[in-house]
Formats: structure tokens, sequence, C-alpha cells
């Protein structure tokens, strides 16, 4: 019997590209889990694992997110309680933070401490939005979801992010992975079953299908 992935539909992400990317992973990988887009509380208590995408502005993805009847209490259920395995990407990454600083200050989940701040324009030709390719830093190499990073050549090494705000992280700990901007950027964070990406995995070729491998393997 298949396991499921919950990709989160709140209407503020890019839904089709990243199932597309963990059906691929799926089928090269011979996996037994199904992808499911899941727009309801109910569905999401069923789900194995969590995907929660995001795109614009963080004010506007936690609205919507609240909007959708209960799937802040299913996902506090699911993520924090059972420790379902559960990968935030890009906004949806952000959402994590006590608070976004986008167009005023707004209440993020919570459940990675830090804050959402606008990316600091450091030179004069540096364009923000941040959108393009980079290396990662890994701050802690031996984490599961860094394996396939730490091992693979440098030509997939490499990750698109598209991105104006950057999560600083309360506790450094909770860092895994950076890539410099003009500063240093988080990249990917995690707490225990919790993983989140600024970078977008499913537009980033093979590195990108590597860390969703990965994610798929992970039994934290």
């Amino acid at each position: 019997m298949s396991k499921t992935i919950a990709i989160i539909d709140y209407g503020s992400g890019n839904i089709r590209s990243a199932a597309k990317a963990f059906e691929h992973v799926i089928a090269l990988e011979n996996l037994s889990y199904e992808i499911v887009i899941e727009n309801s509380a109910s569905g999401v208590l069923k789900a194995d694992k969590i995907v929660l995408p995001g795109q614009g502005a963080f004010a506007d993805c936690i609205h919507n997110l609240n909007d959708v009847p209960d799937m802040i209490s299913a996902l506090q259920r699911k993520v924090l309680e059972d420790k379902t395995p559960f990968l935030g990407i890009c906004v949806g990454m952000q959402l994590l933070a006590d608070q976004g600083k986008e167009h005023g200050t707004h209440q993020g989940l919570g459940w990675i401490g830090g804050e959402v701040i606008p990316l600091q324009k450091t030179t004069n030709d540096m364009k923000i939005p941040h959108m393009g390719w980079n290396d990662l830093v890994l701050d802690q190499p031996e984490h599961f979801l860094l394996r396939s990073i730490k091992s693979a050549s440098d030509l997939e090494k490499h990750f698109y992010f598209v991105h104006s705000f950057m999560f600083d992280c309360k506790d450094k700990g909770h860092l895994l992975a950076h890539t410099h901007y003009g500063q240093n950027v988080a990249a990917m964070i995690a707490k225990e079953n919790i993983i989140g990406t600024q970078f977008h995995p499913e537009k980033s070729q093979n590195a990108g299908l590597n860390l969703i491998k990965d994610f798929m393997h992970w039994m934290p």
C-alpha cells in the first residue's frame, strides 16, 4: 500500500511544478509513494509526509493558509505532535518563523525561532530580488538531508533561488546550509522532523531532485 505525500494547495505555491518533481523521483526510485495535492485539513491528517510550497509575499501566504478551515491546527497536530516529516519550500520555509517583516509585521507559524527580514543591498550592482543559481555552504554536513549535496559534483550543487527576504534564525543550530548573496543567507533550516529550503528544489534540476529523493527516504 502506497504512502502519501501531501503537497498543500492554499493558493500560494507552484503546486504543479512541485508535484511533477516528486512524481519524477518516485518513478526513478520506484518508491511506494503517492502524491496528493491537498487543500483540506482532513486530507493532511492522513498524510505520511507533508510539503508546503510558497510564492509571493509572507503576509499573503500566511493569510491564505489561515483561510483554509482547520489547516493550521491539522498541521500543528501532524508536524509538532505526530512528528510527520515536513518540507517547506521558499515562502513555505519562511512561514516557519515567528514573524515576517514584509509589508509590516505578521505572525508566522513559530515552529523555528526567527524572523523573515529583507535582503540588504550591499553593492550598487546587487539586484533584489535574488534570482538565480547559487552554491550552498554546508553548516551541518552530517545531516541526512545533505548527504547527496555533500557527495555531489560541483555541477550538481547549484540551487535556484527567487526571493527578496531571508530567514534570520534565532538559534544558529537550526541552520543546515547557507549561500552568499551580499550577505550570508539561510538556504536550509531544520528542527527535528521539519526541514525548510529557501531555494526551489523542484526548479533545481538534478541537485533538487536529489534533495527530494533524500527527503522521501528521511525518517527523522
